[in-house]
């Protein structure tokens, strides 16, 4: 049974720091679908998720034109964007089963363009844009395979959770 946290993120440091926390539950083997905006904080998160997992944030770019990204930091961390592309097919020629590494952690930038090629149980981050300022709302949602890390997952997302009511 999937679950849902609701987050707001007031700017890029706070969206790098998520990425960050989140990276702290992550485990090789681990998939993240980024959906959102078009300029919502996707690349911005895995920055910060890229950093936790002892990668050096700065070299994390969007790969939109390069569509995979492969980074070395405590286990392989590997960064795509499918954006740019227009069929299914394209995306299992890039080789993306292959890049579903046991031992790797993979970022899927506008993931839900692929939902049928997830893992079931992927880790999915929604992004949206407010309309009245620059605050991201963000939405984490996981399937039934992380109940063990559940509790450790929201408190690690604590400093963003969105106020109840």
């Amino acid at each position: 049974m999937p679950r849902a946290i609701d987050l707001v993120v007031p700017a890029a440091a706070d969206m790098q720091a998520l990425g960050e926390a989140v990276a702290s539950v992550l485990q090789p083997g681990d998939v993240v679908a980024l959906t959102g905006d078009l300029g919502a904080g996707k690349t911005t998160f895995v920055q910060g998720a890229a950093r936790g997992l002892g990668v050096d944030g700065g070299q994390v770019t969007s790969p939109t034109f390069t569509l995979v990204k492969e980074y070395r930091g405590r286990f392989p961390v590997y960064h795509l964007d499918v954006y740019r592309l227009d069929r299914i097919q394209e995306v299992i020629d890039l080789g993306f089963e292959e890049l579903l590494d046991p031992d790797g952690v993979a970022f899927v930038e506008w993931g839900d363009a692929i939902e049928g090629l997830l893992p079931e149980d992927h880790l999915e981050l929604r992004l949206q844009t407010r309309a009245d300022d620059d605050v991201r709302s963000a939405r984490i949602t996981v399937g039934g395979g992380w109940a063990p890390r559940w509790e450790h997952l929201e408190a690690a997302v604590a400093p963003w959770r969105e106020p109840a009511g």
